[in-house]
């Protein structure tokens, strides 16, 4: 089976740390994001993926030079020109010469959804398409789902003021689609998925769904991609791992809790390390204390960073304090 990655967004919501490096080769607990979802896609019974690209290939090609990500076939679909959702899918499907059932996948998603288990109730259903539907606690954020008794959706109302939504279950960013859904969505304009091509398929009885309880998230904005990696230490994912790589270079007299202290990167003697994400290449200098954060540059020695975001060549200087911030600063 096939399926299309949706990794085309310029990741803004992330910056600074997407302003070095794409957002789906940013690593999740020592993992590209990109490699952990084809992982899942892989397990589900998936053999290859066409990643549909807004701009370059090249920094998947660098990391996947073999056209593999594990045991799974990678091509690539670059847009001429910003097609969102819709036309993205339909895009990069044609590229790739889909024609008969197959999944698709927001780049962003993290889940120990059985995309197996989400293939085999689209083909019972017998529908067009088949999404997988979460509960969330606050559902205003997103798509919403009502649903009649059989899972069918009978409307989506996308991110309803609170209190009005129809249900607490959301869209989740997974779906299984039979190829004549590419022939609802228009060619050569940009198209959503989620606004345009569902309600339509909605009002013709075209949409299925599967509610899960599996671990999910949207990795795609800071706090979520911060708690995305520490999900990996607390037992909430199915796979738990290490937090410090076994090639990153933590003194013993640095306390690290909670944290991810990737590969390359270097906290010196004194530093406090408590639920932050220090990533590839970066430095903690000796005696400071990193809260809540993410880092990517370097912080110097005697810092506080709590809640914030250091990006890709810049420098906290010795002994200051930042909170809540961005660095570089965001426009």
């Amino acid at each position: 089976m096939r399926a299309v990655v949706l990794v085309g967004g310029l990741g803004t919501r992330l910056r600074p740390l997407t302003d070095t490096i794409p957002k789906p080769m940013l690593p999740v607990a020592h993992v590209p994001l990109i490699a952990r979802l084809v992982a899942r896609l892989g397990a589900g019974g998936v053999d290859a993926v066409t990643l549909a690209l807004g701009f370059q290939p090249e920094p998947f090609i660098e990391a996947f030079p073999d056209g593999r990500c594990g045991d799974v076939a990678l091509d690539y679909a670059v847009e001429p020109e910003p097609l969102d959702t819709g036309g993205a899918i339909r895009f990069a499907a044609r590229h790739a010469g889909i024609d008969e059932t197959f999944v698709v996948v927001n780049g962003d998603v993290l889940t120990d959804l059985d995309v197996g288990a989400l293939t085999e109730a689209h083909r019972r259903g017998g529908a067009l398409a088949t999404l997988h539907l979460i509960a969330v606690d606050d559902p205003s954020a997103y798509g919403v789902a009502e649903l009649d008794d059989a899972g069918r959706v009978l409307r989506f109302v996308e991110k309803p003021a609170p209190g009005t939504e129809p249900s607490t279950l959301v869209n989740a960013g997974t779906y299984v689609f039979e190829p004549a859904v590419l022939d609802r969505i228009p060619e050569g304009r940009r198209v959503s998925i989620e606004r345009e091509t569902f309600p339509a398929l909605v009002d013709d009885g075209g949409v299925h769904s599967l509610a899960t309880d599996d671990y999910w998230i949207d990795a795609g904005r800071p706090d979520e991609f911060l708690q995305a990696n520490l999900d990996f230490l607390t037992g909430a994912r199915a796979e738990r791992v290490d937090g410090i790589h076994s090639d990153a270079d933590v003194d013993p007299d640095a306390m690290i809790s909670t944290s991810v202290i990737s590969a390359g990167a270097t906290v010196a003697a004194g530093s406090v390390v408590t639920e932050s994400v220090i990533l590839p290449g970066a430095t903690v200098g000796a005696g400071s204390t990193i809260e809540r954060s993410i880092v990517m540059g370097d912080v110097g020695n005697g810092a506080h960073v709590a809640r914030t975001i250091v990006g890709a060549s810049t420098s906290v200087p010795d002994g200051q304090s930042l909170v809540d911030a961005r660095l570089p600063a965001q426009r």
